[in-house]
């Protein structure tokens, strides 16, 4: 996410840091570099320009020429001010209306907007827990009724039917006097897109809008349309009265513009971000967050709740009192813990959560190729029988040559995963009664992440 930008404004931050004393020469030295930064990644000039005069008016000021450690105090400067460029704080969800509260969904074709539409769907499903009812009024593109259908089965929301041979109106009208004797308390009306602005577009969604006098219009745009992005929201600004805008694709933005100017441009609040394909990859869109992580700060607070989301407590539990009690950790578990790291969205998410000194220290890593030795691990214990999972001594040369071509895979990747179930195996009868307090005290000398004949770990 935004990964050239943070790059750049990453390496500045270190520089900045070390600054004893801070100059008009050296302010305006560091101002030329974020300013060239942020005209790379994609930013709209007028953003940039109201941000680095935002950045300089601060740093010039007494805040940093009086303060004890400059450096530190300009890095906070940016930070704010990157966070005030996106929209200070959280903007969520405004479902204050008598039910069903209507959300509207706007955007360009391929924006992302029908599946948009589930993801929220789920996320007021899980997190507002309401009774949500979806239908779609894009009666030109054949599979886009189809499509909202499956993934509203997914968000685990109701849909409601429409053909492609009636009115948006019509069908709108229809979806609401259904979602009102239903009693449902959210009604998301998915809308039509065109490949570019148009006028029938606009005035259909006009009409739309009027018709439906939704709570929420909501502006759907995709991060990695860059410059367009910004200009596509600012026609749909004008012709509509958004009240938030969600900007999808960020996992895939590496320029990182959209995310910085959309907010300014149109003066609606980004709501949301899509940060995966997975119909639960929608995040409340928080500004402060997304400015420490471009600023290679990372986002603790989103990895936290990234694993606290993806982790089986009970059968984590159940895996802590097997290793207290000295009963054998076998395969079984092993695949346990890789599935667990699935669930909290893979190494590579993980990963963009982290702050950039961690991450360069993994620099080296392929991340592509680790989630893939992953998913190979997962194929290899999935080929091997209930007996085998549960008594890995079993396993030689016959049964391995099997289980490798069940999974497609060499007999050397059986013999890997193997060697390295065993030195797992041995860490967890390690820590069997109060074996983990001497072994936590052994780890205390090391240094760095590798050290001291750590043995590999799955993942």
């Amino acid at each position: 996410m935004a990964s050239a930008l943070t790059d750049k404004l990453s390496r500045l931050v270190k520089e900045m840091r070390g600054q004893a004393r801070i100059t008009e020469a050296n302010v305006q030295d560091m101002l030329r570099e974020v300013r060239m930064a942020l005209l790379e990644a994609d930013v709209a000039l007028p953003v940039v320009r109201d941000f680095i005069a935002r950045v300089k008016e601060k740093a010039l000021g007494q805040e940093v020429l009086g303060s004890l450690k400059p450096g530190q105090t300009l890095v906070s400067i940016v930070n704010r001010e990157l966070a005030a460029t996106m929209g200070e704080g959280i903007s969520d969800i405004n479902l204050a209306a008598q039910p069903p509260a209507i959300i509207l969904m706007a955007g360009l074709q391929g924006a992302g907007k029908t599946t948009t539409t589930a993801k929220l769907a789920k996320h007021l499903i899980e997190k507002r827990k309401k009774k949500v009812l979806t239908v779609s009024g894009d009666v030109y593109r054949p599979a886009a009724i189809e499509q909202l259908k499956t993934v509203t089965k997914q968000a685990g929301a109701e849909w409601f039917p429409s053909t492609p041979d009636q009115k948006p109106l019509e069908i709108a009208r229809a979806a609401l006097d259904y979602a009102k004797k239903h009693y449902f308390d959210v009604l998301l009306v998915d809308t039509a897109g065109r490949l570019a602005i148009d006028e029938a577009l606009m005035k259909e969604i006009k009409d739309l809008h009027g018709a439906l006098n939704p709570v929420e219009t909501l502006f759907v745009v995709d991060a990695m349309q860059g410059q367009d992005a910004i200009n596509t929201a600012k026609a749909f600004k004008e012709a509509l009265p958004l009240t938030g805008i969600v900007l999808t694709k960020l996992d895939g933005d590496s320029r990182g513009g959209a995310a910085l100017s959309v907010r300014q441009v149109t003066g609606a609040p980004i709501k949301f971000a899509g940060v995966s394909e997975k119909i639960d990859g929608l995040e409340v869109f928080d500004a402060e967050r997304h400015a420490g992580r471009i600023l290679g700060m990372g986002d603790i607070v989103a990895l936290v709740e990234q694993v606290t989301a993806g982790v089986d407590m009970e059968a984590a539990q159940k895996l802590a009192a097997k290793v207290k009690s000295g009963d054998g950790f076998d395969l079984n578990d092993f695949l346990s813990q890789i599935q667990q790291m699935k669930q909290m969205g893979g190494l590579s998410s993980l990963m963009d959560k982290l702050p950039s000194q961690l991450t360069a220290k993994a620099g080296a890593v392929d991340m592509d190729k680790a989630e893939k030795d992953i998913k190979r691990k997962e194929g290899i214990i999935q080929s091997m029988t209930p007996l085998e999972r549960r008594k890995p001594d079993l396993i030689k040369a016959t049964r391995k040559k099997r289980i490798a071509a069940g999974a497609g895979v060499h007999v050397q990747e059986v013999n890997r995963l193997l060697k390295e179930f065993e030195q797992m195996q041995g860490m967890m009868k390690k820590m069997k009664g109060g074996g983990l307090m001497k072994m936590m005290k052994r780890m205390g000398g090391m240094k760095g992440l590798g050290g001291g004949g750590m043995p590999k770990m799955p993942f």
